[in-house]
């Protein structure tokens, strides 16, 4: 009975310390900033982004709506949300983003996001990529 109760506190103190690592990623203060800042040059309604793809970084709503060819984001699975593998550099050179073209390095219009940075999004997209 004694070695129950003590594999039961371990795990309970283990699911509470794990609980305590992940903290909730807001839409609004973490992951918006990064897009509004990194994408919205190209994805605001008029740049080479939207032409290319029909997906606007402007508001939740237009970020959710996805692309011409569907949906970039799949509320609790990153590796699902083609958003995610573009930024993670998970998917063919030519189409990763940010671009990494001749035009936009020369502007200085575009660099990699960092590994924080998209790491904030994974996060915000595994935790159900909610408009908070």
């Amino acid at each position: 009975m004694r070695l129950s109760t003590h594999k039961f506190l371990y795990f309970l103190a283990i699911a509470v310390v794990s609980a305590g690592c992940s903290q909730d990623v807001s839409y609004q203060n973490d992951v918006d900033p990064i897009l509004q800042a990194n994408c919205l040059s190209c994805h605001d309604g008029q740049g080479e982004g939207i032409e290319a793809s029909g997906f606007s970084v402007k508001s939740y709503d237009d970020l959710m709506k996805g692309t011409k060819s569907g949906q970039v984001v799949v509320p609790g699975d990153s590796l699902s949300s083609s958003l995610y593998r573009l930024i993670d550099h998970q998917v063919d050179p030519k189409i990763q983003m940010p671009p990494h073209h001749d035009v936009t390095v020369a502007t200085g219009k575009m660099t990699s996001l960092s590994g924080e940075q998209i790491n904030t999004i994974k996060t915000w997209i595994d935790q159900g990529a909610k408009n908070n």
